[in-house]
């Protein structure tokens, strides 16, 4: 077939009727392919045999697109570059929405061997337009696009397709089409960036912000906004922007100032019409003047109160107005049944409390003889107060006999002392008593075990016939305060008096009081204890049983200690504890199944393997692409069975019988295993023409990049539980007699819920993104960063080379996705491992964790751990979390790998941002430059505050920074580590 005549006719057919979307508010277009409508100049290498460019008039306008189709040529490698881009300053996050058109390679009548359904983006940056050079090296990949789902606009059918271009810092950039043997057509090109557009929120004004990540690489960017006219707030307004233009979270909302009331997005005093007020800042409406008070003008932040009443100074500006108590009611004075020189005065509240509930009383005491009254003074004495009693009575004490006594009592509430006006109530009395005796002393006649004898005597002489007296007495424990709980109360006629029933040696405490003829009870005697006697022999008693007790005591501790002797006599050391297992304990049953064994490898596939029918497999989105074809995301729904999320790998046209082969080998593998740490094997497609094997969907995809993408956010213990799940399943691979050969944390793939699952069951593929990461030899090939040195020399394979692996594996993690040896080749990482070297700690690892990586380092494989014990050790590390605050000792001049520190200028680097991306921190490079650090010698000046301060808050991107500048300090430390 002529595709060079009929690829013309294939994609302008398309353009007729052509309508795309309009634009949306918050979306600010760098370009245009649509609406530029004119010859675009857009740049093609080689300029031969590749990108075309058509042109249609649709409408009577001249829409223009560009095309390639050497699906029959082999080694394309056609390219596409647009003019230059101006960047938005603040930018740094455009999108590239595409429209084009991929064709189906089966569509082709010619069975093409490098027909491609893919192509691929990529970008690069420049400070300056550089015309029509052009260098491949110049650009970065940023995806590769593959047909999607077919969208209909008007009636042009279409993939539409949006990638993000990130980290942006220059003042522009180009982006770049590479076809690799696809059937394509480009009908529309967008870039632009998001914007949150200007907006009110809560009264307070946002202006318009370029969506980009925030301060520390956050999702969202925090704004600052200010309050609307006659708004106001106590925290500044804040309110975060999405890097998708969306106004999120807003924080610090605005009020209406005092007398405006909301309107809408503003503030407005018309709302508070006369006889209306609002006195607070707040967002309530205005209120109705209260009781008691004046109607107030439009705009009143308070209402006055009328004349004669008035609010406390705690009062709310919106309570009613409060009046004066009136004077308290019946006041009344009692003696009876009252100690001598006592009263009780007693009232009932007042008719009128002023409309408040915070009524009180006050006393004031006057004393009278004949005409003239004098304050009592601070003699009388007042139970509970004579001031601010919230109580309807108070007791009177310490009156004199034979004085006449005026009481008044007043009313009060919070508003009295704003008025000169009293509300009280007066009352006389006279009191009339004979002061009765006192008692004088206590003493002690006589005593026994069980009784003890008293007497005591009198203030003044009287006849005894007269007095009588109230004795009591309690049992004083050990711990008790003098004073007891529960008296025993006696009444006597005379001054003694013989208390029987006691206890031996035990204290007791008396009071006596005197009772006049009255019934007056006088003052109390001063408190005495006594003691009775100890009872006769119990002294012995107690010396024998004590020891008594200390013999049985004796006894017991002795059979005991037998006891113990006879059980360790009998105890032999159990292999539980041991950490290490012998090379004898490295030998697994075998229950893997190597399907090469197999005579025809289909059969492997079909006993280990599920068919699925193309049918029931959706493929949605390209998440990768490998040797053998690309990865898809897709849906998987298979009747009777609920719809699953999936991972698919096709299968490329012009694939070998052994290429199809070896794809289909690696499901042979994966249909053995069952473990929740082990990837599913859904099933496979085999017996129609596009091979594929489909899997459960990792959400979080790859663990190393996952790791690089949450540097420094999560902690040891998370760290430790993903690897502990990675252990778990290479213990089941371990006990299935199954040697990976390639664990690296590329290979681990994580979920939603970061559980960590071991995946990638065949060695025989090249790793796309890292020619490095393989070193061939005559066997094929060797992850040599990740293999233990005995199956890189004599390619001896076993499950002690994979916990090799694993601790490269637990270093990776450790060191959140670092490349391990950092830039070193794989001839020095060899050289260096022969050497004795191992990786350093990474930064803020725990202690026990490096211990356990440089054991998987042994150089004798027969010592190295099993997984058994690996997955117990972690184990017992994340049941005692504090054994992980333990840090290894970190060196920031072995463990950040620097390049070399030699220049022209005898600076490290030539510029901040050379020396940021070589530490993998460049998303900082804006902080620094706003910050004003332009030049080395500023960086090494700085300290951990000055990161800080610059926006750098992530503790492992903080802790990066300043280590590194650490070993920048010492210009003979940051040469290379390694003498190779």
């Amino acid at each position: 077939m002529d595709y060079r005549r009929t690829k013309r006719i294939l994609f302008f057919n398309v353009f007729m009727n052509c309508v795309f979307i309009s634009l949306q508010d918050k979306e600010k277009v760098l370009l245009d392919m649509v609406e530029s409508g004119g010859e675009l100049g857009w740049l093609t290498w080689p300029d031969q045999n590749g990108w075309e460019i058509a042109q249609q008039a649709v409408n009577g306008t001249l829409l223009y697109s560009y095309f390639v189709c050497n699906v029959e040529a082999r080694e394309q490698d056609n390219w596409l570059r647009t003019t230059f881009i101006q960047r938005h300053p603040t930018a740094t996050r455009v999108f590239v929405e595409m429209r084009f058109l991929v064709r189906d390679c089966n569509s082709f009548n010619a069975h093409s061997l490098t027909c491609k359904e893919t192509f691929n983006l990529y970008a690069s940056e420049a400070d300056a337009d550089i015309g029509t050079s052009f260098r491949k090296g110049q650009f970065r990949k940023v995806a590769t696009i593959a047909p999607d789902e077919i969208s209909r606009v008007g009636n042009m059918r279409f993939n539409i397709e949006t990638k993000v271009v990130e980290n942006l810092s220059r003042k522009g950039f180009y982006l770049a089409f590479q076809d690799i043997g696809a059937c394509v057509a480009i009908y529309s090109v967008r870039v632009y960036y998001k914007t949150c557009p200007a907006t009110v929120k809560s009264l307070a004004a946002f202006p318009e912000t370029v969506a980009v990540a925030g301060v520390e690489n956050q999702a969202l960017r925090e704004v600052v906004g200010a309050c609307v006219e006659n708004a106001e707030s106590e925290d500044q307004p804040r309110i975060y922007c999405t890097v998708d233009g969306e106004w999120v979270v807003p924080v610090g909302h605005c009020q209406c100032s005092p007398g405006y009331e909301a309107v809408d997005d503003t503030c407005q005093a018309d709302v508070c019409k006369p006889g209306f007020f609002k006195a607070s800042v707040s967002n309530e409406a205005c209120e109705p003047c209260p009781k008691n008070t004046h109607p107030s003008g439009p705009g009143a932040v308070s209402c006055p109160c009328l004349e004669g009443f008035y609010r406390a100074p705690e009062d709310p500006m919106t309570g009613a107005c409060s009046g004066l108590p009136s004077p308290p009611k019946t006041l009344t004075s009692t003696t009876a049944q009252m100690a001598i020189g006592k009263l009780e005065l007693s009232w009932s509240p007042p008719g009128d409390t002023g409309g408040r509930s915070d009524i009180t009383y006050n006393v004031v005491c006057e004393r009278c003889e004949g005409s003239v009254c004098l304050p009592c003074g601070d003699k009388v004495r007042y139970e509970p107060s004579n001031i601010d009693i919230k109580e309807t009575s108070v007791i009177v004490s310490e009156l004199e006999p034979h004085l006449n006594y005026t009481f008044t009592v007043e009313a009060r509430n919070g508003v009295s002392q704003l008025s000169s006006q009293r509300a009280t109530s007066t009352i006389s009395t006279a009191l009339h008593y004979t002061d009765p005796p006192s008692v004088t002393g206590m003493r002690l006649v006589e005593r026994s075990a069980k009784s003890l004898s008293l007497s005591w005597s009198v203030s003044r002489r009287a006849n005894p016939s007269t007095i009588h007296y109230k004795l009591m007495y309690c049992k004083k424990e050990k711990d008790e305060a003098k004073t007891c709980k529960t008296f025993t109360v006696l009444f006597l006629e005379k001054n003694t008096a013989e208390i029987g029933g006691l206890s031996p040696s035990t204290v007791y405490l008396f009071q006596v009081q005197a009772l006049s003829p009255e019934s007056k009870v006088g003052s109390n005697s001063v408190e005495e204890e006594f003691s009775t006697l100890p009872e006769v022999g119990s002294t012995a008693v107690i010396l024998g049983a004590v020891a008594g007790g200390g013999v049985i005591l004796l006894i017991v501790l002795v059979v005991l200690l037998l006891r113990k002797r006879r059980k360790n006599s009998h105890t032999r050391q159990g292999p539980e504890d041991a950490y290490f297992s012998s090379s004898e304990q490295l030998k697994p049953l075998k229950t893997y199944v190597d399907p090469h064994t197999y005579e025809d490898p289909n059969t492997a596939v079909l006993k280990f393997a599920s068919e699925i029918h193309p049918s029931h497999i959706t493929k949605q989105k390209v998440i990768g692409a490998g040797e053998f074809g690309e990865v898809f995301r897709g849906i998987l729904k298979v009747p009777g069975r609920k719809e699953a999320a999936v991972a698919i790998k096709t299968l490329k046209p012009g694939y070998t019988e052994k290429q199809r082969q070896d794809f289909l080998s690696e499901a042979s593998i994966m249909g053995q295993f069952s473990h929740q740490n082990i990837i599913r094997l859904e099933g496979v497609v085999t017996k129609f023409k596009h091979a594929m094997i489909i899997t459960e969907y990792m959400e979080n995809g790859a663990l190393d990049k996952y790791l690089r993408d949450h540097d420094g956010e999560m902690l040891s213990f998370q760290l430790v539980g993903m690897l502990r799940g990675i252990a778990a399943g290479m213990k089941y691979l371990s006990d299935m007699s199954y040697v990976h050969r390639d664990l690296a944390a590329r290979n681990i793939l994580v979920n939603s819920n970061l559980e960590c699952k071991v995946s990638d069951f065949g060695l025989s593929r090249v790793l796309e993104d890292d020619p490095e990461g393989t070193y061939t030899t005559s066997g094929g090939k060797i992850p040599i960063r990740w293999t233990a040195p005995e199956a890189i020399a004599y390619r001896k394979f076993t499950s002690a080379s994979d916990v090799w692996s694993f601790g490269i594996v637990m270093w990776e993690v450790m060191a959140f996705g670092e490349r391990p040896y950092w830039d070193m080749s794989n001839h020095e990482v060899m050289k260096a491992i022969n050497e004795a070297f191992r990786l350093p700690a990474p930064m803020d690892c725990p202690s026990a964790v490096y211990q356990l990586m440089l054991q998987c380092w042994l150089q004798d494989r027969s010592k190295r751990p099993r997984f058994q014990d690996i997955l117990s050790l972690l184990d017992k590390l994340l049941k005692s979390p504090d054994s992980l605050k333990t840090i290894a000792d970190f060196d920031p001049r072995v463990s950040i790998r620097l390049p070399s520190t030699s220049g022209s200028d005898g600076s490290p680097f030539r510029s901040v941002s050379e020396w940021l991306e070589s530490i993998k921190m460049s998303q900082y490079s804006e902080n620094f430059s706003m910050a004003g650090i332009v030049s080395m010698e500023q960086v090494l000046q700085m300290k951990s505050e000055d990161i800080r301060n610059i926006g750098v808050r992530l503790p492992g991107h903080l802790k990066r920074i300043a280590y590194s500048i650490l070993g920048l300090k010492d210009q003979t430390s940051t040469l290379s580590v390694f003498a190779v």
